[in-house]
């Protein structure tokens, strides 16, 4: 067996490729950037090259920054963005069309239509709503708008795909056509229950069932690389969508376990166990990542917008250089001087979901400064992490009281110390923020028996970072009562 596990890492930005030891430690990484494509106001779709080139580059530049050959990696295992679509021709692997990606919203008016007759029957077999999210509207866009599409797919010349099995179905040279639990579980066409493809909601949606790929727990030996693409043959041993990912990463095994990734947006999952929450506050049922055919049952919420109001801080209004700048012009003042900001710049996710939402900053004084303004776009995003985990723990049953974080801005001590005073819980980052990637080489390096068990992982974990609350009760109250009538604003 390989001394090392591969993890390849495709996200909605950039690619990355990670090499981890058997001490589960980052020997090296590499990560490329790529074009975001917006034909229209809403759409954003990826070229399929851009996904493939991209990820094929950071695997070649990782081998060799690690002095590594094909041959010295045990498996591969795979993270990717979620909901984000393909469809390609089953003979030659070409593409139709771009991959049109999970923030695109050019269904958003048919998603409304299904609300008024579907949406109970939606989330009753999928843990979904209707929305332009997930997957199944978008398959249904490209085989109504792309010449021939549809009569082609009827014929079965045509798959779908989420990135995970595009890049699996490319890299064995169309030996391996599959994903796993997570990602299915996200295309709004795959019954959470009976865990198979739901013969109702692809009628609904008129996808031929030919298209869809075969369905198998995270960790599973999913296949190899075909010989010719790295020189021997690699097996691919995990497959797993980024969120459910950051929750293996993070050893969240457990019912009651928690994390949040802090990334452009923000996802909280709260892994159940055997229980499928049925939410009554504005979030999801999904799956979990498992090696297992019972996979766990998880509630998420998404935030629209989290470190992506840091960007808009430097990039929009130009008041910070640098994302690394937003901590210490946080910490100028000794509050937020009245002033908030709902960044809902594409309105407002969970437990809201409401599209017509816009971005407001209330609360502005002739005292109010720059870094009272940077200080309340942080203070946003942990506003927007406390609305989700109280739903949670209204939906659950479970009281909260640890909150495992991860991502790029969870590196900002501030946002998370204020995190832990707005929440009243303990807030804990692990030595490495890496923690997709390491759930995508912790599911493959089990199924193919290069770590033994969960235990030997977890007896290789660093250190954390932990963030206790202080924050009076009263003064808890107070800056909660401005955040929702701030939110009110935003929404009228």
């Amino acid at each position: 067996m390989g001394k090392y596990i591969l993890s390849i890492d495709q996200g909605t930005t950039s690619s990355r490729a990670i090499v981890f030891d058997k001490s589960a430690r980052i020997v090296c990484m590499a990560q490329q950037e790529f074009k975001q494509i917006y034909p229209e106001a809403g759409w954003v779709e990826h070229s399929p090259q851009d996904i493939m080139g991209s990820t094929m580059a950071v695997i070649a530049e990782a081998l060799v920054r690690a002095d590594i050959s094909a041959e010295d990696i045990a498996a591969a295992g795979i993270t990717n963005q979620r909901e984000t679509t393909l469809v390609w021709d089953k003979a030659t692997g070409k593409p139709i069309y771009n991959a049109i990606v999970w923030q695109c919203r050019r269904t958003a008016d048919y998603c409304e239509k299904l609300k008024e007759k579907y949406s109970d029957l939606i989330y009753d077999k999928t843990g979904l709503i209707p929305d332009a999210y997930f997957s199944a509207t978008k398959i249904k866009w490209i085989l109504d708008n792309v010449s021939g599409a549809r009569e082609r797919a009827e014929r079965g010349e045509l798959l779908f795909g989420t990135v995970d099995t595009f890049l699996m179905w490319q890299l064995s040279k169309g030996e391996i056509f599959a994903t796993d639990y997570t990602n299915a579980a996200r295309t709004m066409l795959f019954n959470i229950h009976t865990l198979e493809w739901d013969d109702e909601l692809i009628k609904l949606f008129g996808i031929p069932r030919s298209m869809l790929p075969e369905v198998k727990p995270s960790g599973s030996k999913f296949g190899y690389t075909h010989k010719s693409v790295f020189g021997s043959p690699v097996p691919i041993c995990g497959a797993v969508g980024d969120q459910q990912a950051a929750l293996f990463g993070q050893l969240c095994t457990e019912e009651g376990d928690l994390k949040n990734t802090y990334g452009t947006g923000c996802f909280l999952l709260m892994n159940t166990g055997e229980r499928a929450v049925k939410s009554r506050n504005g979030l999801v049922t999904t799956l979990g990542a498992t090696l297992t055919e019972k996979p766990p049952y998880v509630l998420e919420g998404s935030v629209f917008v989290g470190g992506a109001a840091v960007q808009w801080l430097r990039d929009g209004l130009g008041i910070i250089n640098s994302a690394d700048e937003s901590e210490s012009y946080a910490l100028k003042v000794q509050d937020n001087g009245g002033v908030y900001v709902v960044p809902a710049f594409t309105g407002l996710g969970a437990p809201y979901w409401d599209a017509d939402a816009r971005g407001l900053i209330t609360g502005i004084t002739r005292g109010t400064t720059r870094a009272h303004i940077v200080r309340a776009a942080l203070e946003g995003i942990a506003y927007q992490v406390e609305d989700i985990v109280r739903a949670m723990q209204r939906d659950s049953g479970i009281k909260i009281t640890r909150l495992n974080v991860d991502g790029g801005a969870s590196k900002n001590d501030f946002l998370l110390q204020f995190q832990a005073d707005i929440s009243d819980l303990k807030v804990v980052r692990p030595q490495t923020v890496e923690t997709t990637a390491q759930g995508a080489a912790y599911l493959a390096g089990l199924a193919c028996g290069f770590w033994k068990d969960e235990g030997e992982i977890r007896a290789t974990a660093s250190g954390y970072g932990v963030f206790s609350p202080n924050m009076p009760e009263p003064t808890r109250a107070k800056l909660l009562s401005g955040w929702e009538k701030a939110v009110a604003k935003a929404r009228d």
